[in-house]
């Protein structure tokens, strides 16, 4: 899978887990194609670099957790009702189970590969300051014009004010009609649909947590 990174604050580009290319702007400029529902994870330990683990527990809709969560593992039946789900929980004023959500997305000079990219809780939720957007507002915003988000070019970029990765978004143009029929065809490839998929702590695979946002990458 291609994937994009958010780690150090800066666009990653991520193959079967090794990293391609780091882009050294502070924007990047994508189509998405489309958006998976909001998930959340939850750690029961601090992350360790030496020795990442997956999550304790996760959920692919924010509702219950996923079948594949061990019973012992689980922190509730309904994540409405989990103590891991209270603020305060996690640090400061945080939750312990965090937030994220999966966007299948091309980038504006490259509709060819299908990248994945993971929006951690900061980039969410929010209200919009002066044209900077979360995605959630984001969303709210193109549908308020009645605009898909596949048929804009989007940036995609990091709030320079935040000590954690935090992303904003804005329409930047609309596409042009070879870019729509580009785009169109992507989002109905096998690609995108495996983009959009939850992330389960399976042989092969690595989570951890980094600046508090779930991510993993898959190992050879």
């Amino acid at each position: 899978m291609h994937r994009i990174s958010l780690r150090g604050g800066q666009f990653r580009k991520l193959v079967k887990g090794e990293q391609v290319s780091a882009c050294a702007d502070k924007s990047l400029n994508l189509v998405i194609l489309d958006a998976a529902k909001v998930s959340r994870a939850y750690y029961a330990g601090e992350y360790d670099p030496d020795s990442p683990t997956g999550p304790t527990c996760w959920s692919a809709d924010t509702s219950a957790p996923a079948p594949e969560v061990r019973q012992e593992d689980r922190q509730s039946n309904r994540c409405m009702d989990c103590t891991q789900n209270i603020k305060g929980s996690g640090s400061g004023m945080s939750r312990a189970c965090r937030f994220a959500q999966r966007l299948a997305v091309v980038l504006e000079d490259d509709f060819t590969n299908v990248y994945q990219l993971q929006i951690p809780a900061t980039s969410l939720f929010g209200k919009a300051q002066e044209g900077k957007m979360p995605m959630q507002a984001y969303a709210q915003y193109l549908n308020y014009h009645s605009t898909s988000p596949i048929s804009v070019i989007t940036e995609c970029a990091f709030d320079q004010n935040s000590v954690v990765p935090k992303l904003f978004f804005k329409a930047v143009r609309p596409l042009e009609e070879s870019e729509v029929s580009l785009a169109m065809e992507r989002a109905d490839s096998p690609e995108t649909k495996e983009a959009l998929l939850i992330s389960t702590p399976t042989r092969g695979s690595i989570f951890a947590e980094v600046d508090g946002f779930v991510y993993d990458a898959n190992l050879k």
